[in-house]
């Protein structure tokens, strides 16, 4: 399952990350390439003082969990610290699966990965994010402060940006619920509660599936 979180980052936070961006330099995204996909990872990343890092992190991390939408699409159990990429001069990402496990000391399963926008389309050419579902290809290129959150499992790419920069911001997360149709399950209850209290209000039917998704949160999450 494919989520888009929109306006994740106002107009004046994407100013303030980008102005930060002058602050340290990129390198070639090819040297934290596993050996599988150097040969395919073009782009590069951005490197400043721990410092910087960590306020550039924590800026997108509380922007990203306090979306309405960004709980009921995958219940975070734990959050990397975001990679800032940046594609130009054909630079991009050919098909690739991202690591199963992330990190050194606290190590974290992917579950989920999430692209941020920080550029907008109109900036550059190319630097599609494309996704392979057997024959199947879905392919976005979203406006600058939208995310897209997505299963970590899938084969997927960045192509070539012929033109322009892009900027992205990358994350991967676990969740309480390891299985992405349980997640679906929920995500779909918690929407048609919502649904249900618009336009009803609390009724019969509202606490019938609350009461499910409740118990059936309870019953699938790992702690």
């Amino acid at each position: 399952m494919i989520t888009i979180l929109e306006n994740v980052l106002d107009k004046e936070t994407l100013v303030n990350i980008h102005n930060t961006l002058t602050l340290g330099e990129f390198y070639a995204g090819s040297d934290t390439a596993g050996w599988a996909a150097k040969s395919v990872k073009t782009n590069q990343q951005w490197q400043a003082t721990p410092e910087l890092e960590s306020e550039v992190t924590n800026t997108l991390t509380s922007q990203l969990v306090t979306h309405s939408e960004f709980s009921t699409s995958t219940y975070a159990k734990k959050i990397a610290p975001f990679l800032i990429s940046q594609s130009q001069h054909s630079g991009g990402y050919g098909d690739h699966v991202d690591d199963a496990l992330m990190g050194s000391e606290a190590i974290l399963r992917s579950d989920l990965s999430c692209t941020l926008f920080l550029s907008d389309p109109e900036d550059y050419q190319g630097g599609e994010l494309v996704f392979s579902f057997g024959v199947q290809q879905l392919s976005y290129k979203l406006p600058a402060g939208h995310a897209i959150i997505y299963p970590s499992t899938s084969l997927h790419q960045v192509t070539p940006v012929t033109q322009g920069v892009r900027h992205v911001a990358v994350t991967w997360l676990e969740s309480y619920i390891r299985h992405a149709e349980q997640r679906e399950v929920l995500k779909d209850l918690d929407s048609a509660r919502r649904d249900i209290m618009k336009q009803q209000g609390k009724s019969s039917a509202f606490d019938k599936i609350s009461k499910s998704h409740a118990n059936l949160l309870r019953l699938w999450a790992e702690t």
